[in-house]
């Protein structure tokens, strides 16, 4: 398969194109090394204003996506002892958080003395909506470049449920801990108000509601938790523009508890459901989900090459797969191609 000589694009990913050097659109339009660290300068100012801003409010100054694995994690340790916020630390418990996650964030959160609070939605609501996101025209290809259609399902449905929490909680910041390489640096720091957030959250929730009608509907923020909002909490991705090193975040928050756990896939350290989710894009889409990010990862010189394609070849458990494929009733043998559908 060709790919990216600077990165780790392949070749069937969507709207890829190679000059004659075999370098893709993306790293030709990379900007300086000067370039970026700028931007990152930037955002680092604009976020220490805003915890200063903040700091001195009453009640929990952020609200923390926090999903037990490395990069959540680290995060939640920099908002407590770097910034000495006051987090309350949300988890969605999507029924496939794996027990070695789970036992990290009890832990974890007890030793950083943070507010931590887990919403488990419905089961079977659960159930339908990731079954059924396996059919290929929930999503268009061109909105799964960065992610597969169960873990935008997943996603849709915790960002809706946190973002609710925020809005009755009055926090003022929503934080999350995705590392560089999984969103723009340009969506690192985001000032939302409440148009754009309306119209961000109907986006997220019209596909779940058409997949598991009205019930998903009610994890989602109403029309009167924005009312009562003055101002909209601020969206931060603080690892997109401070400096941190992957292992050096690892043993910090090691010294806390945290353990790598073993009893997930190798592509997660959280969610036994991603290695269904990896499974199922790769056999749609022919691609693996992580691409794009890996390839971020790659340009921003976070990693190197070869760890990056060790990684996107690193197969999930078969067995894994198949035990989540059966808890959700789907057979893995229909999940085929882009113009199979998989009932649900």
């Amino acid at each position: 398969m060709k790919r990216c000589v600077r990165c780790v694009l392949p070749e069937t990913f969507p709207g890829i194109q190679f000059d004659d050097d075999g370098l893709c659109q993306y790293c030709r339009r990379m900007p300086s090394p000067e370039v970026r660290m700028g931007q990152r300068e930037k955002l680092k100012r604009r976020f220490e204003a805003l915890v200063e801003e903040v700091r001195t409010d009453p009640g929990h100054h952020c609200l923390l996506s926090w999903s037990g694995g490395k990069d959540s994690t680290y995060v939640l340790w920099l908002l407590r002892h770097k910034y000495d916020l006051n987090v309350i630390a949300f988890t969605f418990d999507n029924g496939f958080v794996s027990t070695g996650a789970m036992d990290n964030m009890r832990t974890v959160a007890e030793g950083l003395g943070v507010d931590h609070v887990i919403i488990k939605p419905n089961w079977t609501m659960l159930r339908t909506l990731f079954a059924a996101s396996v059919d290929p025209t929930i999503y268009s290809p061109k909105a799964l470049e960065r992610s597969s259609a169960v873990c935008t399902t997943c996603m849709g449905l915790a960002k809706g449920i946190g973002l609710r929490l925020a809005l009755e909680k009055r926090v003022p910041m929503m934080v999350y801990g995705w590392s560089p390489g999984q969103i723009p640096l340009a969506s690192a720091f985001m000032r939302g108000h409440k148009a754009m957030l309306k119209a961000m959250t109907e986006a997220a929730k019209a596909p779940l509601v058409k997949a598991g009608g009205e019930r998903a509907g009610v994890y989602f923020p109403e029309p009167y938790h924005f009312e009562a909002m003055a101002r909209m909490p601020v969206n931060v991705s603080p690892l997109l523009f401070l400096d941190w090193d992957e292992d050096d975040a690892v043993e910090t928050i090691g010294a806390y508890g945290w353990r790598r756990p073993d009893d997930t896939d190798p592509n997660s350290t959280n969610c036994l459901l991603n290695c269904f989710a990896n499974e199922v894009h790769i056999r749609q889409l022919g691609y693996h989900p992580y691409a794009m990010e890996l390839a971020g990862l790659v340009r921003e010189g976070y990693m190197d090459r070869d760890e990056a394609l060790r990684r996107l070849t690193e197969a999930s458990p078969k067995e894994m797969v198949a035990n989540v494929a059966s808890r959700l009733g789907v057979p893995l043998a229909s999940v085929a191609s882009s113009d199979t559908l998989v009932s649900s």
